[in-house]
């Protein structure tokens, strides 16, 4: 059973930080499945992806490039885990059911610090993990931008 990461941004963006947690989640030899809501979204964070670095890019696809089971990443607001991933990553309040989390490496919910609705939802989610049993670790931000544990549960 893996463990399930909180991850309070606060300092930078999803669409600074996220890419970071995919490139640690391939260099772990696991793919990595980005779960969102919103399908505008989505197709934003698909266009980072390829120009996040001026001299790398992460592999990735969505439904529109198809063949799930040949991207290490894939971006959806789909349920299911159609390319085998290891790493979950939770985005813009989408969910994913205890039993799938505790079936990952690690499953990440990364939530706005901004938003106190994102933060409300964060705490009942904490609630319903811990409640379900599964480890879970809480990240923030510190001004930087680099993550430090707070708080583990379970």
């Amino acid at each position: 059973m893996g463990e399930v990461r909180f991850y309070h941004l606060t300092e930078s963006p999803l669409e600074v930080a996220l890419p970071v947690m995919l490139e640690r989640s391939l260099e772990r030899g696991w793919r990595a499945l980005v779960r969102g809501t919103d399908p505008g979204r989505i197709e934003a964070l698909s266009e980072r992806l390829w120009t996040w670095r001026d001299d790398s890019f992460l592999p990735h696809g969505t439904a529109a490039d198809g063949e799930p089971v040949r991207q290490p990443v894939w971006l959806s607001c789909d349920g299911g885990n159609p390319n085998g991933a290891k790493a979950l990553f939770l985005i813009d309040g989408a969910d994913a059911a205890p039993e799938e989390m505790a079936g990952m490496e690690v499953a990440a919910i990364l939530f706005d610090g901004h938003d106190e609705r994102a933060v409300a939802d964060a705490r009942d989610r904490w609630r319903r993990v811990t409640g379900a049993g599964l480890d879970a670790v809480y990240w923030a931000q510190d001004a930087r931008g680099g993550w430090v544990k707070r708080q583990k549960a379970g």
